[in-house]
């Protein structure tokens, strides 16, 4: 499993507009957001290819300034282990 954190930078007028659409990214939560538009996510993904086509979708949503990945982690899955 990767998982990934990322500063999303939006723009104030779109931050509603841009927090659903994060929301319809599958693997993509939203963990905090501040009034001057910047939102905490997480990426969830079984591959890098998963984690990497999530964060291209954040980048091109309407409204988004920019996203900066800031933390990548790859772990196994202990199910797939046993």
């Amino acid at each position: 499993m990767n998982i990934s954190s990322a500063i999303v930078y939006v723009r104030r007028s779109h931050a509603q507009h841009v927090r659903a659409a994060l929301r319809d990214i599958p693997g993509v939560e939203i963990h905090a957001a501040t009034e001057d538009g910047r939102l905490i996510v997480t990426i969830e993904g079984t591959s890098d290819r998963d984690t990497a086509d999530a964060f291209e979708r954040i980048n091109l949503t309407e409204g988004v300034l920019s996203a900066a990945l800031v933390y990548h982690r790859f772990e196994s899955d202990p199910a797939k282990e046993a």
